[in-house]
């Protein structure tokens, strides 16, 4: 038995260490390509961090300087290029206003939502919940069209409202905090009400500050997919390139006929995904409290 399991175990590891590589081969792709010169990466050589041997800027000598004044390392020049060849820092505050705004709307209507149908008792409540089910079966490219053909009636495309308001409610979010919510004991809720508190003080008082573990896991989930969103800000941000998302920043480095920057591209790349697993790194174990407490294990 103790064979067998040290077997069984053994494969578990080596699925798991094979599943890690799969999934961190990318980003070892990106960083390495973004320390790079145009010819290492064409070639596939320069290894991890590239030799890193003098190159020249063509947008310095573009600008009538001489091969002497344009001579840069390839890591410079590629995380120049990401901040001065687009404004890179606007399309990064564009990132961190749309997804708060998302999030603080989706937290705004999923909380009392979710109290509702854990902790209330009322004809259709079933259904609600089951309707709150069903929507989470509809892929997002299925009602893209109509929410595109909504919002450019209204005369909304090309504004922040465009890329907030389609995605205020979250029935993922609902159903997570519905979950956590059934978690919580009456008794604490029939104390709130006996001090005289009304439902809405008991979501806002109590509620919230014991859900804070499964909004912090629901928060990972609604930031990552909104600040890495190719899609849907591609179709209503047509014509105004001061809204564009982090994402969208990316497109300023194809370069069509001249070819693709990929050097300043995996730069911009990791630029933006940087925050994104520092703030996962710093928020891992609120995050695994989060979807344990809330039976998603």
């Amino acid at each position: 038995m103790t064979h067998r399991f040290s077997t069984r175990q053994t494969l578990a590891h080596v699925l798991l260490i094979l599943g890690a590589v799969i999934v961190l081969l990318p980003f070892y792709v990106m960083v390495t390509t973004s320390f790079k010169s145009p010819a290492e990466i064409a070639s596939g050589t320069g290894g991890i961090f590239g030799a890193q041997a003098l190159m020249s800027d063509q947008s310095c000598l573009n600008l009538g300087g001489t091969d002497a004044d344009c001579l840069t390392r390839p890591v410079i020049d590629n995380y120049h290029q990401a901040f001065t060849k687009a404004p890179l820092w606007r399309y990064l505050l564009n990132g961190v206003i749309v997804t708060a705004s998302i999030f603080a709307l989706q937290t705004l209507i999923a909380v009392p939502a979710a109290y509702a149908l854990a902790k209330l008792r009322f004809w259709g409540r079933e259904a609600a919940f089951g309707l709150v089910l069903f929507c989470l079966l509809i892929p997002v490219h299925a009602i893209a069209l109509p929410l595109y053909l909504m919002l450019a009636k209204l005369g909304l495309t090309n504004s922040y409202a465009a890329l907030i308001l389609p995605w205020s409610v979250s029935a993922f979010g609902i159903f997570l905090l519905r979950q956590f919510f059934m978690t919580v004991p009456d008794d604490l809720i029939d104390a709130a009400r006996m001090d005289g508190m009304g439902e809405f003080a008991i979501i806002w008082r109590v509620m919230l500050p014991v859900a804070i573990p499964a909004l912090l896991a629901f928060a990972i989930f609604s930031v990552v997919a909104h600040w890495n969103d190719y899609f849907w800000p591609r179709i209503v941000i047509t014509g105004d390139r001061s809204l564009f998302t982090p994402p969208l920043g990316l497109r300023e480095f194809k370069g069509d006929l001249d070819g693709d920057f990929y050097g300043p591209m995996m730069a911009t790349a990791l630029i933006i995904v940087t925050p994104l697993v520092v703030a996962f790194l710093l928020a891992q174990r609120r995050f695994i409290d989060g979807i344990t407490l809330t039976g998603m294990k």
